[in-house]
């Protein structure tokens, strides 16, 4: 069993790679549920945990559960190469009910309460559990994706340059264990069967960190889509969560504060733009500050420049 999909010339051309903070912040709740499963995350695990007592999250852990199918509206494919988290929740908003009510019924969950109810009222439902996301986000993931983008950046970095220099084959062979390509075809490992052409739309991917270590895939009436465990994902915590801004945005200002937070790795001026959705100008105003002060240096790599915290930096953020 599983999915099988032939790729034609115009598919290969088209395949494009995506990131999704809602994708991660919907596969994060299987993370809160299943700890053992998911241990690279524990350090996320022990920071969040304890700040969510004011939000309810039943109805979207009802609709996607620990194992099996999640309903598909909770993750639309992303429509642009970096979406904006707001534009992905107004997407979820934006569901057809009747489509909602559809997959909310596939998932099979113990809490048939939760099902039952959103089902009864699909449209009011789609609004509440993008509410719940939207809260959840804000306790849970919006600081930490800077740290979770910059991995999920390294990792189409590293992988678009297998497919430059071995095409197909080469993407995809250290893709997941579960993946293997064959001549023209895919082939993934799945408890379900799909097969057929891609019929010119390309395949779109994106790597993810807290679907580790398992895949997904979505397919029609959505775009054919294949999500897989970013590279080095065990490292992402290597650190520990990201540090509260509070106290070092008092100091030095929310933005730069922000910046530092960033610059947990190396990072240019347009890669910060994109993390931090500020303009490029700005971003470059607040670096000559911070290297103005000794806490970021720069060099050039090729045809970048990259930024780097300075050990005074460091010792901001992480206190004696």
């Amino acid at each position: 069993m599983g999915i099988e999909w032939r790729f034609g010339t115009d598919d290969l051309a088209r395949m494009r790679f995506a990131f999704s903070p809602l994708w991660e912040l919907v596969a994060s709740l299987r993370v809160l549920r299943s700890p053992a499963r998911h241990s690279l995350h524990l350090p996320w695990l022990r920071a969040v945990r304890p700040r969510l007592g004011g939000v309810d999250l039943s109805e979207v852990f009802a609709l996607a559960p620990t194992q099996g199918y999640m309903a598909d509206f909770l993750t639309p494919p992303p429509d642009t190469p970096l979406p904006d988290f707001s534009a992905e929740l107004d997407r979820v908003r934006a569901t057809d009910p009747a489509r909602a009510a559809e997959e909310a019924g596939w998932a099979v969950t113990p809490d048939t309460q939760a099902i039952a109810r959103f089902r009864a009222d699909p449209e009011a439902g789609v609004q509440r559990v993008a509410d719940t996301l939207g809260a959840y986000w804000e306790i849970a993931l919006a600081e930490y994706w800077p740290r979770v983008y910059a991995l999920l950046e390294a990792d189409v970095m590293w992988r678009a340059r297998r497919f430059a220099t071995g095409g197909a084959a080469e993407l995809f062979a250290d893709l997941h264990p579960s993946i293997r390509w064959e001549g023209d075809r895919l082939i993934a490992a799945k408890t379900y069967c799909d097969a057929g052409d891609l019929a010119g739309d390309g395949l779109l991917l994106v790597p993810s960190a807290f679907r580790w270590p398992d895949i997904a895939i979505m397919t029609l009436p959505y775009r054919p889509m294949l999500v897989y465990p970013a590279r080095a994902v065990g490292t992402l915590w290597d650190q520990g969560p990201t540090p509260e801004p509070g106290a070092l945005a008092a100091l030095i200002g929310t933005t730069r504060a922000r910046l530092l937070l960033t610059l947990s790795q190396p990072a240019s001026t347009t890669s910060l733009a994109r993390r931090l959705s500020l303009t490029p100008g700005a971003v470059s105003q607040h670096l000559s500050v911070l290297s103005g002060n000794g806490l970021v240096t720069r060099h050039r790599q090729g045809r970048e420049v990259l930024y780097h915290r300075t050990p005074t930096a460091d010792s901001l953020i992480t206190g004696p």
